[in-house]
């Protein structure tokens, strides 16, 4: 059996300096990339992610990237439906104990 590979973890700092290094006068996206023993792939898939989030690029660990607004949409939007779900339980318990016993 053939051992399964380890996938590496870069962190977001690694991330931003490896771009900017790629920036520099005089560096190749290949040369930089084989300088800091990554896929040159990766480091194009990093430059996409940045120009498409900016700022909110890499946040890390599956997280999503999210604006404070749209963190405190999700919120609210998780509030309103747990408070959905207990007015909805709050009815069937006021139906069930409104009933006259014959």
């Amino acid at each position: 059996m053939s051992e399964a590979k380890k996938r590496r973890i870069y962190t977001k700092e690694f991330k931003q300096d490896a771009l900017n290094l790629s920036e520099q006068p005089g560096y190749t996206s290949a040369l930089a990339a084989k300088n800091l023993g990554i896929p040159e792939g990766l480091l194009y898939k990093w430059r996409r992610a940045a120009a498409k989030s900016g700022p909110l690029a890499f946040p890390g660990n599956g997280k999503e990237a999210l604006t404070d607004a749209e963190r405190e949409n999700r919120e609210l939007r998780k509030r309103l439906k747990d408070s959905e779900m207990e007015n909805a339980i709050l009815k069937k318990a006021v139906g069930i104990f409104s009933k006259v016993p014959q």
